[in-house]
This record gives C-alpha cells, sequence and structure tokens, in this order.
C-alpha cells in the first residue's frame, strides 16, 4: 500500500495526533528518537552521485530528511534530502531486519532518518542507496506542504522559512550563494591587505547617513542608546589610528519603510583606504565585482531578469554631466544659472522644489533621463556639490565633488568618496545637520565631537566606499525582492494583538459576512463633513479619498459595498479640523449623534492606528483606508508641482522618488504609508500605481465639487 506525501481530504489535527501518537509509542518501546545524541555521517547525497563510478559498491552511511516514501511489501523506496541534495533509498525487510522494517513502515514524511548502506544502481538506472541500517533520528510532528505545489505563499515562505528551504531547492540555493558571496568578498580583500574590524552596533550618535535610527534603552547605565545607521565613522577613526585599509560586513538598521529593495535590518559592507581616492575605490570596485561574480556564479556574466550584465568588460566611466548630455541630450556645462536650469526642467515636464540649486536639477535630470539606462556595469562620477555634502570638492571644480555610484541593471550597487578629512569643514556641515534636526529632519546627524576630534589629530587623504550586499545578492541569485536573500527579513507579527482588540475584531467578523450597507446618505454625509470642517483643502481631502475609496471598492471586487466604501472615505477626516488633539476619538461621539452605525465608525476609526486610535484595520476596506488617507496627499503634493498640477500624467516613478525624498511634503508619514501596503499584501509600486489610478478616476468630478 503507498504512501503520498499528504491526503489532502483528511482532518489536519487527526493526522497531526497520528504522529504524536507514533512519537508516544516509539518512546514506550524504549525507541525515543530524541534522546540521539549524534550519528556519524561519511557522505552526502550529491558527492554520491558526483563520484558514483568510485563509489558504486562501497558502504556509506547519511543522513537527512525523508521527503517521499513509497512502501511495497517486502521492500520499499524512500528518498532522503540532506545539505546539498537527496538520494534514492531503497529499503528492503531481508536487508535490514524485519523489525526495523516494521518501525521504518510507520515513518512519516518529514522524518530525520540515518542511512547505512551500500551504493548502487538500481534496474532503471538511477542511483541508490541499498539500506543495510535504517535510523530515526527526529520524529517530525508536523505536516510538510504537499510535494507538488510545495510552498509558494510569500507571506508562509517568509514567516516560516525553515520549511521554505526544505519545500524549495531554490531557496537554499540562493542562500548557499549568499554564503559564497561574503567568503568571496573577504578573500579579495584580504589578499589586497584589507583588514577586517568591528564597530559597535549600540551606539550615543548614530551618524554617517540620513536614516532615522532605532532607539533602545540601556538600563545598566540609564542611557538611551541608538542602533547603527552606517559603519563609516568608527572606521574612519581606525584610519585616523593608522590602520591603513579597513572593511567591516554588518547589519545596519535604519527606521524606514519597506519595499523589494529595503529592509529595515540590512547587511552594508564599508571599506575605507588611506591614501587614495575615489579612482582607487573605482579599481577596487570593478575587480571585487569581477572576482566575486566569478567565485559565485562561476561566470563573469550576470543575468538578471530580462538583462544580462558583462563584468568581463572593463566598467564605462561617465560624469554626471555627460551622462544626461547622452541621454537628455542637454549639457549643463553650458547652463549658467539655477534660474536657466530650472526652465530647462520646466520645458522637460521635471519636478523640482522652490530650494532646488543648478545641482539637484542636474540630479533630476539624471534620475528621470538616465538611471533606466545604466544597465551595464557603470561609474557615475562627478556629482554636483549639492547632492553630496560630506565629499571633497574637485579642485578644479568646486560645483562637482569627487564621488560616484556605482550602477548595474539600473540600480545603485555602491556609492564612494574621495573622503572629506578637513576637521574645520566637518563641523560647519554637522553644524547644517543641526539646523536641519532642528528644523523637524529625524534623518538629519548629531555633532559627532569625538569624530571631529579624530580628524582634528589627523586623517591621511582617503577613499571610501559602502556596497549593500543584499542588493549584490539579489544580483548575482536573479532574486527579485531583498526579502528572498535575507533569511528572516522583517515582517508585521501576525500576533500583536492590542488587549482591547478581541470584541471589535468579534462584531466585526459578523458583519463581514453580508455585504456592509451605508447607515447615512451621501447627502447627509457631505452635509456633516461641511459642518464640521470649514478648510476647502480638508473638503478636498475628504472627498478625493471618497472617490479613492469607491474605486478601489470596484477594483478589489466590493462592488455592492461601494456605497460603504465611499462614505466611510468621505466621514474618515470628520473629527480632524476642529478637534485635531482627539482626532479619531470624537469622531465616533460625532457620528453616533448622525445616526451612523457601528460598523462605519469602527471603520472611520481604524485608520488612526497607531497615532490616535488603538483598533488596528481588520477588513480589506480599513487596510485601504489606512494606506489611501497618507498616501493621496503625498501623490497630490506631487502633482501639485506638475505644470499640469494634476495626477493625470504623473508617473509611479516620480512618486517614488518624492516619496524617498523625505523632505518633500514631510507631514505625509512614509511609515504608514509602507505599513498600509505590508497590510495589504502589495509591493509599495502596486499601491503606488492603484492610488494614482483612483486619484484619476475622481479627480475632476471632486475639482467640480469643489468649485460648486
Amino acid at each position: 500500500m503507498g504512501q503520498t506525501n499528504q491526503p489532502q481530504k483528511q482532518d489536519l489535527n487527526q493526522l497531526l495526533q497520528v504522529r504524536h501518537d507514533k512519537l508516544r509509542d516509539l518512546q514506550e518501546n524504549g525507541k525515543d528518537p530524541f534522546q540521539i545524541t549524534k550519528y556519524d555521517v561519511t557522505n552526502h547525497s550529491q558527492e554520491i552521485k558526483d563520484h558514483f563510478d568510485d563509489m558504486e559498491g562501497k558502504l556509506v552511511s547519511l543522513a537527512g530528511r525523508m521527503m517521499f516514501k513509497r512502501v511495497m511489501g517486502k521492500a520499499s523506496f524512500c528518498n532522503i534530502q540532506d545539505l546539498l541534495g537527496s538520494i534514492q533509498v531503497y529499503v528492503a525487510r531481508d536487508s535490514v531486519g524485519e523489525d526495523s522494517y516494521k518501525d521504518f513502515k510507520k515513518y512519516d514524511v518529514g522524518d530525520i532518518l540515518g542511512v547505512k548502506g551500500e551504493v548502487f544502481k538500481t534496474k532503471t538506472g538511477e542511483m541508490s542507496i541499498h539500506a543495510q541500517e535504517v535510523t530515526l533520528l527526529s520524529k517530525s510532528l508536523q505536516i510538510l506542504p504537499e510535494k507538488f505545489h510545495g510552498l509558494t505563499d510569500t507571506d508562509t515562505r517568509y514567516r516560516q522559512r525553515y520549511v521554505d528551504l526544505i519545500m524549495n531547492t531554490e531557496v537554499k540555493d540562493t542562500f548557499i550563494k549568499r554564503s559564497k558571496v561574503l567568503s568571496s568578498i573577504r578573500r579579495y580583500l584580504d589578499g589586497q591587505g584589507f583588514m577586517e574590524v568591528e564597530t559597535p552596533m549600540l551606539v550615543a550618535n548614530a551618524g554617517g547617513a540620513a536614516a532615522r535610527p532605532f532607539e533602545t534603552h540601556f538600563n545598566a547605565l540609564n542611557e538611551d542608546l541608538k542602533l547603527r545607521i552606517s559603519l563609516e565613522l568608527p572606521l574612519k577613526r581606525l584610519i585616523v589610528g593608522g590602520l591603513e585599509r579597513v572593511y567591516e560586513i554588518g547589519r545596519v538598521f535604519r527606521n524606514e519603510g519597506l519595499d523589494t529593495r529595503h529592509n529595515p535590518e540590512f547587511t552594508l559592507m564599508e571599506l575605507y583606504q588611506a591614501y587614495t581616492d575615489y579612482h582607487g575605490m573605482m579599481d577596487l570596485t570593478e575587480n571585487l565585482y569581477r572576482y566575486v561574480a566569478k567565485e559565485v556564479t562561476g561566470s563573469e556574466q550576470l543575468t538578471y531578469g530580462e538583462h544580462t550584465m558583462d563584468l568581463s568588460k572593463p566598467f564605462a566611466r561617465i560624469t554626471m554631466v555627460e551622462a544626461v548630455k547622452k541621454y537628455a541630450d542637454v549639457d549643463f556645462d553650458a547652463v549658467g544659472t539655477t534660474e536657466e536650469a530650472k526652465r530647462l526642467a520646466d520645458e522637460r515636464n521635471i519636478e523640482y522644489e522652490d530650494r532646488h540649486k543648478k545641482g539637484d536639477i542636474l540630479n533630476l535630470f539624471f534620475e528621470e533621463y538616465v538611471e533606466e539606462h545604466l544597465i551595464q556595469p557603470t561609474f557615475v562620477m562627478d556629482h554636483p556639490i549639492e547632492i553630496s555634502p560630506l565629499t571633497k570638492k574637485k579642485p578644479e571644480n568646486p560645483e562637482y565633488v569627487e564621488r560616484f555610484e556605482f550602477f548595474m541593471n539600473g540600480w545603485e550597487m555602491a556609492n564612494a568618496y574621495s573622503e572629506l578629512n578637513d576637521p574645520i569643514d566637518q563641523r560647519e556641515r554637522f553644524a547644517a545637520q543641526e539646523a536641519l534636526l532642528a528644523a523637524g529632519d529625524d534623518e538629519a546627524n548629531h555633532t559627532d565631537e569625538d569624530f571631529l576630534n579624530a580628524l582634528s589629530i589627523g586623517m591621511p587623504p582617503t577613499g571610501g566606499i559602502g556596497f549593500g550586499i543584499d542588493r549584490m545578492v539579489m544580483m548575482m541569485t536573479d532574486s527579485p525582492a531583498i526579502r528572498d536573500v535575507i533569511f528572516f527579513p522583517t515582517l508585521k507579527s501576525l500576533d500583536k494583538k492590542s488587549p482591547d482588540s478581541a470584541k471589535p475584531a468579534k462584531k466585526e467578523e459578523g458583519a463581514a459576512k453580508a455585504a456592509k450597507k451605508s447607515s447615512i446618505s451621501r447627502e447627509k454625509a457631505l452635509a456633516l463633513l461641511k459642518e464640521y470642517n470649514k478648510e476647502p483643502f480638508h473638503i478636498q481631502h475628504a472627498l478625493t479619498v471618497e472617490g479613492v475609496m469607491r474605486w478601489f471598492a470596484k477594483e478589489l471586487g466590493y462592488e455592492e459595498e461601494e456605497e460603504f466604501w465611499g462614505i466611510t472615505g468621505l466621514l474618515h477626516d470628520i473629527d480632524f479640523e476642529r478637534y485635531p488633539e482627539e482626532h479619531c476619538k470624537k469622531a465616533p461621539e460625532i457620528l453616533r449623534q448622525a445616526g451612523v452605525s457601528e460598523d462605519m465608525i469602527y471603520a472611520v476609526c481604524s485608520h488612526g492606528y497607531g497615532i490616535c486610535s488603538e483598533e488596528e484595520p481588520k477588513l480589506e476596506m480599513e487596510k485601504v483606508l489606512f494606506a489611501a488617507d497618507e498616501l493621496t496627499g503625498l501623490i497630490w503634493s506631487c502633482a501639485l508641482m506638475r505644470p499640469s498640477k494634476s495626477t493625470m500624467d504623473l508617473e509611479v516613478k516620480s512618486l517614488k522618488k518624492k516619496f524617498k525624498d523625505k523632505r518633500f511634503a514631510a507631514g505625509c508619514s512614509r511609515e504608514i504609508i509602507s505599513q498600509g501596503a505590508e497590510r495589504l499584501g502589495w509591493e509599495l509600486d502596486e499601491l503606488f500605481d492603484k492610488t494614482i489610478q483612483a486619484m484619476r478616476s475622481c479627480e475632476e468630478s471632486v475639482a467640480k465639487e469643489i468649485e460648486g
């Protein structure tokens, strides 16, 4: 009688109970697998296959997880999966003994077995092990996913990486290659005379990058500390101390959003080399990438998606001005003033802010016209000083700095400088950062007096570079998202519920069985909105969110609930203008007096979760409102910067750029937008695209209603 991987129609609890019963029987008969402490493994499966001609007929022992079993009377077959692959095992009663064979027939897929036997080839030509001994080393009390479909749900894959590694061999291969990337980097740098060092993760002053840190408290010293956002400042201190070539590969932490290329904790490699400049860093980068690619993939050709990058040829080197001239046909060397640069931007419909100068406009042209073309390995050099305030100026042209970014596949892969070593200049730049911090920029740096003291002692001319290791691994493994190359990516906890969440959840569970109907007419809801909100902007925002919610209701298959979704969007900020300090807390009182139903009140208040409400969004409508409320504000701010003053020609890539610029529309929380996308199970690009479409669908009607 055969045994397949997973009988689908049996009750799961019953199947799990059977496994527990089997374990109890083993323990009662003195065969508890959890009492076994070791097993001698002589070979792995792939090693046996690779050297079959030499190993045929030899006795081997291997261990691994049983992934398949077929019982056929006096003889059976199973498949054992170990670190390097899998191999078939032939288990015959006459070879292993009658008692052992009876035990084997009770083993389950997922159990970990030790097998000792002779290497042979079956009549069908399959390389196998003829078992002489089979030992149960660990009992699996859970059931693996069905083998033909495997573990395909991405959220479950990321949360249960251990199951993902068991079921998807390509995932295991990705992480084996990740390990090879790291060891290859170390071999190369060690061979170049670099010294690997370690610097603190817990710091009093998190500097070296424009990012918001995570904060914690150290009880022993009763001091607040931060998790580092960069490796730069301590490594430069070591250069001051005379360690001429240093590098560190380590985790850094940035309290920011999530998308396909960003995780709040990620692996960064930074290195600093005394007595060289950014040209030296280019040479090092080119040689390092070529070496690692050959070591990890066996080739100097990297394929990512539809593109193939050739690392065997010298990497292109082009200045930012040259790149913009090549791809946008605009020569910024001939642009004399900021006003002239802005006129060019107006002609090309490139958005900019009043504060932007000529160098900022050059960078906007680069982002708009150039980045997507940089598929082959390319160094983009000599950035304008406006976007590189911490880098040495070019002596022959102080409008530009000695900096490069390394691009492949249209992605920035590394960032490098001729490092600033003037302590007086550095103090002035820290002062500028302090001014930004005082103005509300939570990504600005504090002055680091100890670092300034180190520079005052004297730091030699130094080249420095930072590599995002996760992005590098993505490129080496053709992985579409950063979560695919991080063993345990950051995810929202599934069991993080407020103490009071059980009661509303129960109510909503019942309400969700039927289509939700609005308990207030739109005419009455609009009048209520205007009673409590007099500012045209607040009314426009409410009307926009209404239109967006109606679009999403239809887009996501909730046509019958469109009115409910729309009115909820219209009323979501009912108390914001009059009671800003009690937003989402005054709303229930206002809405109950107007006869609004409790489920709509719950939905209205859920969008303030984490700020002014303890009720976390549960239904899809509430999750959409949570994300769209904040995002519509950011989108409208972007639209107003365009010559058209409209969302009709706003593209996702333009929105993404503004999303990354935390100074733009600073009141729109990027964290909330990112949380909204995560709650919906969407990438940020998908949320951006859908919300832009939704706003386009209602922009004209909102404008008419405001005018009317």
